[in-house]
């Protein structure tokens, strides 16, 4: 009796799951730090596929792309050789969110003899202290970091 008890108990917690798995958010940040289009659109295509495979297989997935270095070059709306794409990505994807670094964009601000609100990004970044700080945090709370 106390075999069928346990055996009972067993098959109910794997009966439950598949529930609980299709309940998870996976969490997924994008690191870009390169200034170049071919590393932006891989970014960018990354973003793509894992929100589109996610939610054909009918689960969700939060997006962060942060950007530091010269990859903050993505998000100024002055400069960006893929801002057209990243429009886009606004209106299409809102499990996909943008960080900028703070710090990097002080530095752009600096060099460009420019106020740190004279570097135009992209509308709805999220400015952040520090970019590597920011991917830091984010691994420490159990999400994937992958740089394209």
């Amino acid at each position: 009796m106390k075999f069928r008890k346990t055996l009972l108990a067993g098959l109910l917690v794997l009966a439950a799951l598949p529930a609980v798995a299709a309940d998870k958010v996976h969490h997924l940040a994008l690191q870009i730090s390169d200034n170049t289009p071919e590393k932006m659109t891989a970014v960018l295509n990354v973003a793509a596929n894992v929100s589109r495979h996610y939610s054909e297989v009918g689960e969700e997935v939060e997006i962060r792309i942060v950007a530091f270095n010269a990859g903050l070059n993505m998000l100024r709306t002055d400069k960006s050789p893929v801002l057209d794409r990243l429009k886009s990505f606004g209106e299409s994807m809102p499990n996909v969110a943008f960080e900028a670094c703070g710090n990097t964009r002080d530095t752009m601000a600096r060099n460009e003899n420019k106020k740190p609100g004279e570097i135009p990004l992209l509308p709805g970044a999220k400015i952040v202290t520090a970019g590597v700080v920011s991917l830091i945090e984010l691994s420490e709370k159990g999400w994937t970091i992958v740089r394209p």
